[in-house]
């Protein structure tokens, strides 16, 4: 649920067409802003899964929310709490690293449990995954090197034990 004013959702849908759309519009028309938005296919075909993440207020969440259970392409939509979740994002990132800056870069790569990708002359390309916590604050520490350029995935969601998510 409600983390800090993020508020995460998933999303489980019948893979077809305009169904991305439809979604979308939902949120838009009540003034919720979509910050992430990650869709996939689920392990059967038919479904994919959509994982939202937005800011706002807990009412309209809960209203957007109602609106999208009613669309016919959504099977499910729900937000979930973050203590009864695991949630995890990808960050690809492009530091500039020449000289002595490279050594001490490599080190925050280990113990950020990053990985190196890629490297050049000049730059190293790094993956982590973790949560956009931890993305944040490897990203923050980067910016001191010259980071270039960085992508992230968004959040994905899986709830623990037994429960669907």
């Amino acid at each position: 649920m409600k983390q800090d004013g993020i508020h995460t959702l998933s999303i489980l849908v019948a893979n077809k067409p305009g169904v991305l759309v439809r979604v979308a519009l939902t949120f838009a028309r009540r003034g919720y802003n979509i910050d992430s938005l990650v869709v996939s296919a689920t392990h059967n075909p038919k479904f994919s899964r959509m994982t939202v993440t937005a800011k706002g207020d807990p009412a309209t969440l809960e209203q957007i929310i109602k609106q999208l259970n009613k669309l016919i392409d959504v099977i499910h939509a729900s937000e979930h709490d973050t203590a009864a979740s695991l949630d995890l994002e990808l960050s690809l990132l492009k530091v500039k690293a020449s000289g002595t800056s490279r050594a001490v870069i490599v080190k925050h790569i280990r113990e950020h449990q990053a990985k190196l990708m890629d490297e050049s002359d000049d730059y190293l390309i790094i993956a982590q995954t973790g949560t956009t916590a931890e993305l944040n604050k490897f990203e923050t520490l980067l910016n001191k090197y010259g980071l270039t350029e960085m992508v992230r995935s968004g959040k994905l969601l899986m709830t623990r034990g037994k429960e669907k998510t």
